[in-house]
């Protein structure tokens, strides 16, 4: 009989004994979709799993984890615990792949873990803390001067004082790879959109969420939602995945709310120019005569469908009561970045193995780059494999973050491209 207990689906570890121990060790979330694979290679999904060889590096091995922690067979004082935790990419496709046959919320355990990690004072990594430091002290993931968030803006590009859209910008593109913030506003300018951007413009605070640390993160939610309210934009548009699905998924999570109460529309970039190219109003003109494969980053694709807060019991058989909606990552952007990349004139587009829900991770995520670098690379560096082998002359991507870790680890002549620098060309 299962234990009726009151559980809220968000971050407390406890909440997901349930799933921690029915886990049925089937390995189904080692494997993309049966229906997809070809073969031996690029059948796998997850990266730590596949790297290390050991089960406890894979969603089988940490449901044991878990189970065992909460039962007080294991203590949260091995070292291995958060090794195990935090070499982990966070991508979702555990969890899509455990919702393929089951209902049991991975991905929400997972993090839930990280959180126990650093209520007891053993998580995050160094490296996470000295980032989290630099967010705290100068509100971006760099330590740089605020004054120069807006350095990325070339004078013909034109900003509106109030508009309806804020382009809501994002570390990466504001300091380091601008170009796809310049060719983010010069979409919106083609298509005749106002839109404004904010002169302070914070981090959204992924890095600090995705590594556990809840009460800092809940405290730049808190703050970064009045700001963006402030503005009165009605729409918030991204050019990064992360800062999207930050906000529109954890945001909400750690306010207890739900994406619709967020008091504004959360939507990618290549959302936004879908629409306006199918609307006629976003007209891709000139020839991008290449041969592309489309990479789907994590945040934009499986993770990022809306969240609802949730409150019940599991009854026998693990049925919700009240039932639920799950996530189960299948309703995530993956429609849009195709169709815009099908309406450029000139370009091909052809699919890795791996696609949507199915999607490899590109090792850019989790906090894993900064806190096990060869590991995030090594990640990348099969996917850019998989992407040599669909004869793809590049490799594009929606997330400034996928575009990073591709462009460290290209070799053998493969380019990498945000999918806004091709619109842009287009345009």
């Amino acid at each position: 009989m299962t234990e009726k207990k009151l559980i809220t689906l968000g971050l407390n570890l406890d909440d997901y004994r349930y799933d921690a121990r029915h886990c049925t060790g089937q390995t189904l979330c080692r494997w993309i979709d049966l229906n997809y694979v070809q073969g031996q290679d690029f059948a796998e999904r997850c990266p730590p799993w596949q790297k290390e060889g050991f089960d406890t590096y894979g969603a089988v091995g940490k449901c044991n984890v878990v189970y065992s922690l909460l039962t007080g067979k294991l203590d949260y004082q091995d070292p291995s615990i958060r090794d195990i935790a935090y070499r982990d990419p966070m991508c979702g496709g555990c969890d899509v792949a455990c919702k393929r046959n089951l209902d049991y919320e991975i991905q929400l355990m997972l993090e839930a873990l990280r959180a126990r990690l650093v209520e007891k004072g053993l998580g995050p990594m160094p490296a996470h803390a000295e980032i989290t430091e630099k967010i705290e002290r100068t509100r971006n993931y760099y330590g740089k001067d605020q004054a120069q968030r807006l350095d990325w803006l070339p004078k013909d590009i034109k900003v509106a004082d109030r508009a309806d859209i804020l382009f809501f910008v994002g570390c990466k593109p504001a300091f380091v790879d601008t170009e796809i913030a310049v060719s983010t506003a010069r979409i919106l300018n083609a298509a005749n959109t106002d839109f404004m951007l904010m002169q302070d413009e914070p981090c959204c605070g992924h890095l600090v969420y995705i590594t556990g640390q809840v009460e800092k993160a809940r405290k730049l939610a808190e703050d970064n939602l009045k700001s963006i309210r402030e503005t009165g934009a009605s729409t918030v548009v991204f050019c990064c995945a992360e800062g999207y699905k930050t906000i529109k998924v954890d945001y909400p999570k750690l306010l207890g709310i739900a994406t619709s109460d967020l008091g504004f529309e959360v939507l990618h970039i290549t959302e936004l120019a879908d629409q306006m190219v199918k609307s006629g109003k976003l007209l891709l003109k000139n020839s991008v005569d290449m041969k592309v494969t489309y990479h789907d980053p994590c945040n934009l694709g499986r993770l990022s469908e809306p969240w609802v807060p949730w409150q019940g019991v599991r009854e026998d058989w693990g049925v919700f009561n009240p039932p639920r909606n799950m996530r189960r990552g299948i309703h995530g952007v993956y429609e849009p970045p195709r169709d815009l990349l099908k309406a450029i004139p000139g370009l091909s587009l052809v699919e890795m193995v791996r696609h949507h829900e199915n999607a490899w991770p590109s090792g850019n995520d989790g906090g894993v780059i900064e806190a096990f670098p060869d590991d995030a690379k090594w990640t990348a560096r099969e996917r850019l494999g998989e992407a040599a082998s669909t004869g793809a002359e590049a490799i594009v991507s929606a997330c400034p973050g996928c575009k990073e870790i591709f462009m460290e680890v290209a070799s053998n002549g493969l380019k990498v491209y945000d999918i806004t620098e091709l619109i842009a060309e287009a345009i």
